[in-house]
């Protein structure tokens, strides 16, 4: 069950990447059959930049996908109750982390490190729940802004994975699969930076 819907997100986001999209539970009687209640194959924690809207680059419907999204990926209690949400009650399979390359929050905290200044207002907390990200990625040497998003994504996967109990049991039992992916914003490609569970671990290129 994991892996099929691995291979299902795989698959919307070749046929977006293609031009091909399906488009798939979209119409009247998706809508109408999701009124009391919905079985997504997918939760997906995301970033909020309005260039990465997850149904489409996945090309899923209504009913698809659970969606958690903040600037940057913060992992917060909120966050971690709404992604244990949809793996426990939901049953979701797949856990999927999504960043994205040119990220603002990323590319805020990266400057404010380099800078010392932080932005105005809670946008600082953003900022500063990113900073251990930029420093650890500076000491992988990994300086620019893609590969401190990828180190961000990496560490996402991680602390979810140490922080909550129940989505490590469920990967633990082998009823969940988490996948850390980057997103290319003028290829609509994503690439796997991380992964738990599964038949066989992914392998990237930015592991540590």
């Amino acid at each position: 069950m994991p892996n099929q819907a691995w291979n299902r997100l795989l698959e919307g986001n070749q046929r977006f990447v293609e031009d091909v999209p399906r488009h798939p539970n979209q119409d009247t009687a998706r809508r109408e059959s999701l009124s009391d209640n919905q079985t997504p194959f997918v939760t997906l924690f995301g970033c909020s930049d309005s260039r990465v809207a997850a149904e489409m680059i996945f090309d899923v419907g209504l009913g698809d996908m659970f969606v958690v999204r903040n600037a940057g990926q913060v992992v917060d209690p909120v966050t971690l109750g709404s992604l244990e949400y949809g793996v426990e009650l939901l049953g979701t399979p797949l856990l999927v982390v999504l960043g994205h390359d040119s990220c603002g929050a990323v590319t805020a905290a990266h400057n404010a490190y380099d800078s010392g200044e932080t932005p105005p207002g809670f946008i600082s907390d953003v900022v500063s729940r990113i900073l251990p990200t930029v420093a650890r990625a500076r000491k992988n040497n990994r300086t620019t802004i893609n590969e401190t998003v990828a180190q961000n994504t990496m560490d996402t996967v991680d602390k979810i994975m140490q922080l909550s109990t129940i989505i490590k049991t469920a990967v633990d039992d082998g009823r969940l699969i988490i996948v850390g992916l980057t997103y290319q914003l003028h290829d609509g490609r994503t690439t796997v930076v991380a992964q738990y569970g599964g038949d066989e671990a992914a392998v990237s290129t930015y592991a540590s």
